[in-house]
């Protein structure tokens, strides 16, 4: 099976049932991702395919052949950080920072479908995505933040 995961092509030889998570984890070393609940529900482990959110601990390997996958660590290009990246940064969001790989992949693709989002449209957005420490309130600043950029 052939993964082209943040615009790399890597031809892997796993179970089709395997989770994405274990393949970029455990095959690739892309341990941004990370793994929370194993059921889909926290979103720590949250990837872009197609441009979409997606669980990556509940989505088979076998369903990815051939999309476009980007985890936390493609989003950098030529030693500069994401504006999201960026924005989290200034806005000092994360405590523990476990949730952030995912919080940061779900927030990239609400501003990639809708640049200026409102608070709630942010807050629907970032909906299966849990943060432990609470730092919700800052997690929304800095999708603003991010989103002036």
């Amino acid at each position: 099976m052939v993964l082209n995961v943040n615009g790399i092509k890597h031809e892997i030889t796993v179970d089709p049932d395997v989770a994405l998570l274990n393949v970029l984890r455990n095959h690739l070393d892309l341990t941004g991702s990370k793994y929370g609940c194993g059921e889909g529900a926290c979103g720590a482990c949250t990837v872009l395919v197609n441009g979409k959110p997606v669980h990556s601990c509940i989505t088979p390997v076998s369903a990815v052949g051939g999309k476009e996958i980007t985890t936390i660590e493609g989003l950098e290009k030529n030693g500069k950080l994401h504006a999201v990246q960026e924005a989290f940064l200034t806005i000092d969001t994360f405590q523990c920072s476990y949730c952030a790989p995912g919080m940061i992949m779900s927030a990239v693709a609400l501003l990639n479908n809708n640049p200026a989002p409102s608070a709630d449209a942010i807050v629907k957005a970032m909906n299966g995505n849990i943060c432990r420490c609470g730092t919700y309130p800052n997690i929304i600043k800095a999708i603003k933040l991010a989103s002036k950029s």
